[in-house]
């Protein structure tokens, strides 16, 4: 190359080439996104969980108003109802205050006796059937919840069918002590020892 000659030359293109300006922007803004979005999006993710979480972890949720409809001393069942506009957190939140009461003694100061004189206590065996509407909280729809889903309904054809009852229950609470190994156990809904339960079914503890 001659001093006199420039770096521009006839012909030859000046600058970098038109792809290399290209793929340099597009790889700026592939590093861009990589390393920034990527904070950010994952903060939404862990924000906008709501729908997966499910209401009755609501901790501040009030507790719940519940009135003495039924007691069945023979099947050891008691049937309780609560107001129709109970939440399934209100709900969930009665079932763990009935099992601390239970655990701390004091379970007979708001649930008659299911096993009165029992060696284990009042409540040794106790099945707490939950009710937002009093007319399913009848001995009638209990006993049909005791006998369960392969009960004949010919025995009984003028009792509340079986799936009515159970789309019925808004919580279960299940004590047997003589179970050491699971004595309690709490659900919203419904579920017989077969395993058939109603549509919200969901164990608590």
């Amino acid at each position: 190359m001659s001093e006199n000659q420039g770096p521009y030359q006839e012909g030859k293109r000046a600058g970098l080439h038109p792809l290399v300006v290209v793929f340099g922007i597009l790889l700026g803004l592939w590093l861009f996104v990589a390393l920034i979005v990527p904070s950010s999006r994952n903060k939404q993710a862990a924000g906008t969980e709501g729908p997966a979480v499910s209401a009755i972890e609501d901790p501040d949720a009030a507790p719940v108003i519940f009135k003495m409809q039924t007691i069945i001393l023979e099947m050891n069942a008691v049937g309780l109802v609560v107001p129709p506009q109970a939440t399934d957190s209100q709900i969930a939140g009665l079932l763990k205050q009935l099992k601390q009461d239970r655990l701390a003694g004091s379970l007979g100061d708001q649930i008659p006796a299911t096993t009165p004189g029992h060696k284990l206590g009042n409540h040794a065996i106790a099945d707490i059937y939950i009710f937002s509407d009093k007319q399913f909280a009848e001995a009638d729809t209990i006993r049909t919840l005791t006998r369960g889903a392969h009960a004949p309904g010919t025995l009984y054809p003028g009792a509340v069918p079986f799936e009515v009852a159970m789309e019925a229950v808004r919580g279960h609470y299940r004590i047997d002590l003589n179970d050491t190994g699971s004595p309690d156990t709490g659900a919203l809904g419904f579920a017989d020892e077969s395993g058939v339960h109603s549509k919200h079914y969901r164990r608590i503890f």
